[in-house]
């Protein structure tokens, strides 16, 4: 059976460098950093000081002030993101295309500011207390679930949970799903809201959260001088679409996902495999998938996380998948500027990939001041770079040991 051409037409994100894709991205290229003082919590409480928080978010400024009560912060994020994307797709759900467009949003942890609040509840008022939407407003799904319900898609609806590959696994999950011909459009990409005391508690207690008290020092991939991850949230939605699709309406293109690669470490519940070593076969693959030498990769938009593990064995990995190419392509992390957004990270980062191929620039890697001997590459630091860019992989690796990558490609007929 041949394999459907899908296309990227639409765009939207809510992040820690602005509440819009337009704004996020034009953040990205100037090397800003999403990147400030916690203050969604007691900082006092926590030995991690900074996060990247969404500021100025109002949900009631596109959903229904009734509505987003109902709606965990993730949900929100994901139903304001999807609905900029449609928007930039130009891209309307009607009777005729609804069953042929789906959505597919993934999530790390889902509602955990949800659950914390009403086991809060629980203990002191008990059940009576509890929310008859403390289950639908919690569960991960429900980010896929309540945009199907606002966009009026009826086609497949799922949710990859991959760690902080969900939102790459996500838009892998839906791509192939017009490819096959299940659908002819797909809503997908990742959505966190993970700034609560429990899951901020539990990644200082592992250690893997930055000790940095400078906010826009804090996140430093591949430095020397890194001490862990910053904890981000936001969401990216892209609207996918059959190229068939894209051309019958005459909507503008970003750029063709042409491959995606997914694979497992067996290996460890936090640290990646040995020497990048299961990220090198999702990295292979997604090459593969689409048809790509890995000479033919312009650009690299790295997982990144400004932990040293991480940043060396992607480094590996990368130096296995390329050869001698890993030393000539650029590779830049932007979890530099918008700290980690665990499961909406990888679909952020899509939205950088097609933007780069679109506008022939990718964005800096920031803070990479004295460069880790182990990450020898190309980076490129500090400063973004003008340079043609037609084809892109995008890598997210997450704990219990799911690698993605997804290669996008410049479009051309």
């Amino acid at each position: 059976m041949e394999k459907r051409r899908v296309v990227v037409t639409g765009i939207g994100a809510v992040t820690p460098l602005g509440n819009d894709a337009a704004t996020t991205w034009e953040s990205a290229i100037a090397g800003k950093s999403g990147v400030g003082y916690l203050t969604r919590l007691d900082a006092d409480a926590f030995p991690m000081k900074v996060a990247a928080e969404i500021r100025e978010f109002d949900p009631s400024e596109h959903i229904e002030r009734k509505e987003a009560r109902k709606m965990d912060r993730f949900t929100q994020f994901a139903v304001v993101a999807a609905k900029e994307a449609l928007k930039d797709a130009n891209f309307t759900i009607t009777e005729e295309n609804a069953t042929r467009t789906g959505v597919w949003i993934g999530s790390g942890i889902g509602g955990m500011e949800t659950y914390e609040s009403q086991f809060r509840m629980f203990l002191e008022k008990g059940q009576r207390r509890v929310s008859p939407f403390f289950v639908p407003m919690m569960i991960p799904d429900m980010a896929s679930g309540q945009v199907s319900i606002y966009t009026g898609a009826k086609g497949p609806n799922s949710c990859s949970v991959t760690a902080c590959a969900s939102g790459s696994n996500s838009i892998g999950d839906a791509f192939k799903v017009i490819q096959r011909g299940d659908a002819d459009a797909m809503i997908a990409g990742g959505s966190e809201a993970p700034i609560t005391n429990m899951a901020v508690a539990g990644f200082c207690s592992a250690k893997a959260v930055t000790t940095s008290d400078n906010p826009e020092t804090a996140s430093r991939p591949f430095d020397v001088d890194r001490s862990g991850f910053v904890i981000g949230e936001g969401a990216g939605i892209l609207i996918l679409e059959s190229l068939e699709s894209a051309k019958a309406r005459g909507a503008s293109i970003y750029a063709e996902i042409a491959g995606f690669g997914s694979t497992g470490d067996a290996h460890h519940v936090t640290a990646p495999a040995p020497g990048g070593e299961g990220g090198a076969r999702a990295m292979q693959a997604a090459v593969s998938d689409a048809g790509l030498a890995p000479e033919e990769i312009s650009y690299i938009n790295a997982h990144g996380t400004s932990t040293e593990l991480n940043d060396s064995y992607e480094t590996n990995a990368i130096k296995t998948v390329f050869g001698d190419h890993a030393y000539q392509v650029a590779i830049s992390s932007t979890k530099s500027m918008t700290g980690h957004l665990l499961g909406a990270a990888g679909a952020v980062e899509a939205i950088f990939a097609v933007k780069a191929i679109k506008e022939g620039v990718v964005p800096p890697t920031v803070n990479l001041e004295n460069p880790d001997p182990a990450c020898d590459l190309d980076y490129v630091p500090n400063e973004a770079r003008k340079m043609n860019v037609d084809a892109v992989l995008s890598n997210s690796l997450g704990f219990g040991g799911h690698n993605a990558s997804l290669v996008f490609k410049k479009w051309n007929d």
